[in-house]
């Protein structure tokens, strides 16, 4: 058994507003769109530069991996892998990423450029009914600011904030949890092999590598 370090898999909000739109309580799905600023030191630069695509390829796979889980495959992808920064060591970061689908977008944005970028981290679903916004993604309660045209499923009209807490336990607890229990047999992976190399593929085209 193989699992993946995405580490918004089980994040509380980041869950919830996927529930709401599979749900159909944000209505017909057509945007999701992410952002994610990390300020980076020197060394941490440095570190990331290393790697084509850069924070996309470090940070980003986070996110694509949080969109795929919703929207599945994408029937075309588009990025634009750039350095921006004015620190000359050629690591990209300022990165847009495009995918299509027969009824809807996707937009993820990863970059090191945002002072405080931690508190501007954003993880939103546009429905025809409303939509979900996580942000921030840290610290706990963490919040979906939900906003619907009509009441659906246990949310009414109009804007509301949803106020989640972590599950007891360290960060992540929620992954080795279910690692636990599909070794001993008590449940089937949320997350097959054949998503992961979806994921890992969409990555690399995003980043420009050749597969």
């Amino acid at each position: 058994m193989v699992q993946m370090g995405y580490k918004w898999r089980y994040h509380p909000a980041m869950s919830t507003a996927i529930r709401l739109a599979r749900e159909g309580w944000l209505g017909a799905v057509y945007m999701v769109r992410s952002t994610l600023n990390k300020p980076l030191s020197v060394k941490q630069r440095l570190a990331m530069a290393r790697y084509q695509g850069g924070i996309m390829f470090i940070e980003g796979c986070h996110m694509l991996d949080r969109t795929l889980d919703l929207l599945g495959k994408p029937q075309d992808v588009r990025s634009w892998i750039r350095h921006d920064g004015i620190t000359q060591d050629g690591l990209a970061d300022n990165n847009l990423a495009v995918l299509t689908y027969k009824e809807a977008l996707a937009e993820i944005y990863i970059a090191a450029l945002q002072p405080n970028g931690n508190s501007y981290r954003t993880f939103e679903i546009l429905g025809s009914n409303g939509t979900a916004t996580v942000r921030p993604y840290f610290p706990a309660p963490y919040k979906v600011y939900v906003d619907l045209k009509e009441a659906a499923g246990p949310y009414r009209t109009g804007q509301q904030v949803l106020e989640l807490e972590n599950p007891p336990g360290p960060p992540f607890v929620g992954d080795f949890t279910d690692l636990a229990k599909i070794i001993r047999g008590q449940m089937a992976p949320n997350y097959t092999a054949d998503f992961d190399l979806m994921t890992h593929r969409t990555l690399l085209e995003i980043c420009k590598v050749g597969i």
